[in-house]
């Protein structure tokens, strides 16, 4: 009980003992001279004394020493004050663990529902809802009756002499489910919990992290049920979980956390991925997640995705794929429409002749359904291309049934560069596949050949006479093939600017192992660096047994390594792969770069960490655009064994595509114009950047300009009543050497065009985006549960729905840890000590009343 009293007064709960108490002085004076406050303390006594027994002598004796001990205790007690007494305990408490209850505050919490009345009603009654609040009757017209009594005449009432019976409730969305269940009266869930626990709540309604709930009323001790429904709003534009795990983790950690409570339809569409590797945000918290899923988890909802080239190459045959993902509409039939539309110089779409990519009825028979459609473009310029499908009955939103992709179409080529030490047969068949492709033709395919002969390399236009043209020759190059070539040979300056190549300009690099030098030549070079593989410098060719290269999950994600008929699931590339036969050698590495992906690997040999298969084949991204793929031994041309250049042209030709094809190529790398995004909402800001060069490929800088700096001429879409949009010149900041800045808003939804001036050249560049009232919250309408699933399988907590939270409180499992701690109290400070103050002054002073001394 007294261990209890003195846990109320300090506000410890559950303070179990007191280990120690020690008492000192804070004041430097007393610190350094205690005998001072033991001298003043018995000075101040006598004084006491002195005064009751010299100048007060008419008391009687008993009185006198009564008043004298009372002065005594209250001077003594007033200099001790002046030394600042501190009291330091040493205690343990066993406080209620914290648990922290996360609400989803994004667009996607506001959006009704469709389900059936049967459902609705027990969901109601599961979080405390008037279930006639939730009836789905807002298509019912509200009923009229007279205003006279007993009349049962069927004529209908002038509106002037009727009144409303009952106007039907609009349709709850998911946030009202949610605040419904967090006021409810009966057996309310947060009341449940804070009998266990320290309950503290937070709201994801921001793309960068969490808001803590805490402003309002009883928040401090305990949570307030009605404050709390009134902070739950859904005003985040996007969700993104592993953040908000990060963020918690990071900024809220501590040791007494029991675990996570997370109210949402998990519709995960920003920041990393919460769940689902090694590393993930989930995994942070080191705590059990309990999900609780908001939401359908089947519902009649269909997403569209296009996925295209953002270049592509005039009269050159490209595919383009539709992707619908769709839930509660197996079976049903629908009408997919591909379309494209030339962008006028304002950056909308030309009202003229659309073009009609393809058109085809699908049965939606699976979760994941993937179109291809042919296309080969016969106009250059800027397209807008719409993948449309038909509105199906019983869809909540339909703004999936949408999807738009901004391309260029180019009349230029690829330049290729290769670079090999002697004629392989590799070397010989690539040659002769990119001077027959229309993308590349003669024009763009150069080779440097070290054993060649000079003269050779001077007179023949198919070789480079130097391995390091002048810098803007060489940085002008697309994709660079780097083959068996020892580290001595390329020198300093060519790895220097092939890093530089796919570092800052977006270019394409294809390092092929040979089985001269190998890759692990490359050790001691820059383009270490940037390789998808960590080279071994001791690792030797490796040929003692034949083996068959066995693809990856992840070549699925990659077009240059699905060969043959794309529509067959997979058969035709295998049957092309295998083609191949037995390969003889290979090259060896100590492992993947952490940031890379294996697409092919060797069937048993592992790499030096023993974790993984060794990689034969790999690719690496930059945030510049640039790529890197990795091949350990040039043997691709085992392709042609059966099928001459079928197989062997499709994986070159779509290898570079990829690695080529995606930036900007040729000259265009040296002034790059774009924004962060091809899409934005109205409010958005758009960040525009200028990768600038001058024409020798050096960073461009504002000294280097005559007028000092780059301006940006920015046209808006044109008005309702059809006159132009305004424009607008801004002035571009340079951010550093080469990179020019700056951040405007945008108001209205359309076109914009943006054009910059290239200094070097006095043509402008353009580029354009576009405004659209489109939320990526209301692109689904189904509840995510495989990541609600998931999140709480990997952090070993539970997964609940509105309808099953209520046996959290009963399941969910919590220790009461004893803690330690260590408390310093000022005791000079407390109301202990001033009532002490009071209480002897005024007892001092009524004993003096009652003797009448004056």
């Amino acid at each position: 009980m007294f261990s209890q009293f003195i846990g109320w007064l300090m506000g410890v709960e559950n303070l179990q003992s007191i280990d120690s108490t020690r008492v000192s002085l804070a004041a430097p004076w007393a610190q350094n001279g205690t005998a001072w406050v033991l001298f003043g303390c018995v000075a101040l006594v006598f004084l006491a004394i002195v005064f009751y027994s010299r100048y007060q002598s008419s008391v009687r004796r008993k009185t006198t020493i009564v008043l004298s001990v009372g002065r005594a205790v209250l001077l003594s007690l007033l200099f001790l004050i002046l030394a600042e007494p501190v009291l330091k305990l040493d205690f343990t408490s066993r406080p209620r663990p914290l648990l922290w209850v996360l609400f989803d505050g994004t667009e996607s919490m506001e959006i009704q529902d469709e389900m059936p009345d049967a459902d609705r009603a027990r969901l109601a009654v599961a979080v405390g809802m008037n279930p006639a609040t939730a009836d789905k009757a807002p298509d019912k017209a509200p009923v009229k009756t007279s205003d006279k009594p007993n009349d049962k005449s069927t004529t209908k009432p002038d509106p002037k002499d009727t009144v409303t019976a009952f106007a039907p409730p609009v349709r709850p969305t998911r946030i009202d489910y949610v605040k419904s269940l967090v006021t409810k009266t009966d057996q309310n869930l947060i009341a449940e919990l804070e009998k266990k626990f320290r309950v503290e709540a937070f709201i994801l309604d921001r793309p960068d992290g969490v808001r803590k709930l805490d402003k309002a009323e009883g928040f401090d001790k305990k949570i307030n049920p009605k404050a709390l429904a009134d902070l739950l709003t859904t005003k985040g534009q996007l969700t993104a979980i592993g953040t908000a795990f990060d963020e918690l983790a990071e900024r809220y950690a501590t040791s007494n956390l029991s675990g996570l409570v997370m109210f949402s339809d998990f519709g995960n569409n920003s920041g990393p991925a919460p769940a689902g590797t090694a590393t993930s945000p989930v995994k942070k918290l080191h705590v059990p997640v309990f999900t609780v899923g908001v939401g359908p988890q089947v519902a009649i909802d269909l997403a569209t995705e296009l996925e295209m080239p953002r270049q592509l190459k005039k009269a050159e045959r490209q595919e383009i794929k539709v992707v619908l993902r769709q839930s509660g509409l197996d079976s049903r039939r629908t009408k997919i429409t591909v379309t494209a539309k030339k962008k006028s110089a304002t950056g909308e779409p030309d009202e003229g002749e659309t073009l009609q990519i393809g058109q085809r009825e699908v049965t939606l028979g699976g979760p994941t359904i993937e179109e291809r459609f042919d296309f080969v473009p016969q106009q250059t310029g800027q397209f807008e291309f719409a993948a449309d499908v038909e509105h199906l009955e019983g869809q909540v939103v339909d703004q999936g049934n949408h999807a738009r992709r901004e391309a260029t179409v180019i009349d230029d080529f690829l330049r290729l560069m290769y670079v090999e030490f002697e004629p392989t047969w590799e070397w010989r068949f690539i040659k002769e596949v990119f001077h027959r492709d229309p993308l590349v033709g003669m024009r763009g395919f150069r080779t440097f050949l070290y054993s060649s002969d000079a003269n050779v390399r001077k007179s023949n236009q198919l070789f480079l006479p130097s391995l390091t043209p002048k810098r803007s020759d060489f940085l002008a190059n697309d994709v660079i093939f780097l083959g068996d070539m020892p580290s001595g040979k390329l020198g300093d300056r060519f790895c220097d600017l092939a890093t530089e190549f796919v570092t800052q300009f977006g270019g394409g690099l294809v390092v092929i192992a040979g089985p001269r030098f190998g890759p692990g030549q490359l050790e001691s070079t820059k383009l270490a660096d940037i390789l998808p593989v960590v080279v071994d410098p001791k690792a030797r060719l490796r040929d003692d047994r034949p083996y068959h290269m066995q693809l990856t999950i992840d070549a699925l994600n990659y077009k240059f390594m699905q060969l043959g008929d794309n529509d067959s699931g997979g058969e035709s590339s295998r049957h092309a792969w295998d083609n191949m036969g037995a390969l003889p050698w290979y090259q060896p590495v100590k492992w993947k770069h952490p940031l890379a992906t294996v697409l092919a690997e060797h069937p048993t040999d592992m790499t030096a960490d023993g974790k993984a298969h060794q990689p034969l084949i790999a690719i690496r991204e930059f945030p510049s655009g640039g790529k890197v793929v990795y091949i350990g031994f040039d043997e691709t041309w085992r392709l042609r064994k059966k099928y001459g250049e079928l197989y062997y042209r499709q994986f070159w030709g779509q290898m570079i595509q990829h690695i080529g094809l995606s930036n900007h190529i040729g000259l265009e790398k040296r002034f790059v114009v774009k924004t962060d995004k091809l899409q934005y909402k109205p409010d958005d800001r758009v960040r525009l950047t200028v990768q600038a060069c001058d024409a020798n490929f050096e960073p461009l800088t504002t000294d280097k300009l005559s007028d000092k700096n780059l301006t940006a001429e920015i046209t808006a879409p044109a008005r309702a009543d059809g006159a132009a949009g305004e424009s607008q010149t801004l002035n571009i900041s340079q951010l550093s050497k080469g990179v020019f800045e700056i951040e405007f808003p945008v108001l209205t939804a359309g076109g914009y065009r943006v054009r910059v001036k290239d200094p070097i050249t006095g043509s402008p560049r353009e580029v354009t985006f576009r405004v659209v009232n489109l939320s990526p919250e209301r692109q689904t309408a189904v509840r995510n549960v495989s990541l609600q699933e998931q999140i709480a399988a990997e952090s070993n907590g539970r997964s609940y729905d509105l309808e099953t939270v209520s046996q959290l409180p009963d399941q969910i499992d919590f220790k009461v840890h004893g803690e330690p701690e260590t408390r310093v109290i000022t005791l000079w400070s407390t109301w202990l000590c001033f009532g002490l103050v009071v209480a002897l002054m005024l007892g001092e002073w009524l004993v003096r009343k009652l003797i009448h001394l004056a």
